[in-house]
């Protein structure tokens, strides 16, 4: 997915001259260059080696098969799905991966919960808990998967619904407690534990189903283009889409603006969702949902550089069609 090549091309034209991850000399070297975004202090007390760990995307040796998407003919300047589906929360909900590298599994379950609301006029939040924890052939979760293999995961053997850590919603909610990945923030630190939950198969006590019962399947997975034409029109058709791209020292850093690459060493692959598009004072743009809770970046979103495959984004989008529920 993440092409290797592409990555050691990028670690071999590292300067040694870079500021080092997290730093306030890398905040002050971002701020300075007048570029198109803004940095910040972010993940108190942690370190490169921290954010390497939330970085869960895995290379993958196969690709989905790629959806033939026909362009629409008018594709606005401008598209945000939070807008465009106002009666579907999940679009404005931005989750919190914890200390774990389950990235993977939370843009699959996302995009997921959103185009069940979209296709289906009915809100479930697909749970990144079950995705994470008991797809075997994902890989190895808190430890990296493939997003690819998630959604098709989804297809086979169906995913249950879970909300946030502490939510008591749906079936099985996120097992890991909130963290702060910015400075100041609402939760304790980030530890660094990043051990996979078990997988129990069972819901929540009290729960009114089975966890076989609340199984939600999806029709059919694909892989989308790396045209922006064909991304556009399948979030505008459909919703929201996983997207994965390569994480530089920088990238933590960010505050606002439109995000390109401009220092610091490849800290891994990061997967997301990512929701629309727009033009920032002449910049083009994608409008993406992290999970690194609302109190990182722009509450929890942040712009990326549209129309250059900017860090590998436009080259790895998956997704996939819902399938209506019946218990």
């Amino acid at each position: 997915m993440l092409a290797v090549v592409v990555v050691l091309l990028g670690l071999a034209a590292l300067s040694q001259c870079d500021p080092a991850t997290l730093s306030q000399e890398m905040i002050d070297y971002i701020n300075n260059l007048d570029t198109t975004w803004k940095a910040g202090p972010s993940f108190p007390g942690r370190d490169e080696k921290y954010i390497r760990q939330l970085c869960g995307v895995r290379e993958w040796d196969r690709k989905l098969p790629e959806k033939k998407i026909t362009p629409l003919e008018a594709i606005p300047d401008e598209f945000d799905s939070r807008t465009n589906w106002p009666d579907c929360p999940s679009l404005r909900d931005v989750r919190d991966q914890a200390d774990c590298g389950s990235c993977w599994a939370f843009g699959a379950v996302e995009a997921m919960s959103d185009r069940y609301c979209i296709a289906f006029k009915m809100q479930v939040n697909i749970s990144a808990e079950d995705m994470n924890s008991c797809c075997e052939t994902c890989g190895n979760g808190c430890n990296g998967g493939y997003p690819g293999a998630a959604w098709e995961y989804w297809v086979r053997y169906g995913v249950v619904t879970g909300g946030q850590y502490g939510t008591h919603s749906g079936c099985m909610p996120y097992k890991l407690p909130h963290c702060d990945h910015h400075e100041p923030g609402p939760y304790p630190n980030c530890s660094g534990e990043t051990r996979t939950p078990m997988c129990t198969r069972m819901c929540e006590v009290g729960y009114g189903t089975t966890y076989r019962k609340d199984k939600h399947f999806g029709a059919r997975s694909y892989s989308v283009s790396s045209k922006v034409t064909e991304i556009q029109t399948e979030i505008m058709t459909n919703g929201p889409v996983e997207g994965a791209f390569r994480v530089y020292g920088d990238f933590p850093t960010y505050r606002t603006g439109v995000y390109q690459h401009k220092s610091g060493s490849y800290l891994g692959g990061h997967a997301i969702k990512i929701i629309g598009w727009g033009v920032d004072n002449g910049t083009p743009y994608w409008n993406v949902a992290n999970s690194w809770n609302p109190s990182w970046g722009d509450q929890g979103f942040f712009k990326i550089i549209r129309g250059r495959d900017e860090v590998g984004i436009e080259s790895s989008i998956v997704a996939g069609m819902p399938k209506k529920y019946s218990p």
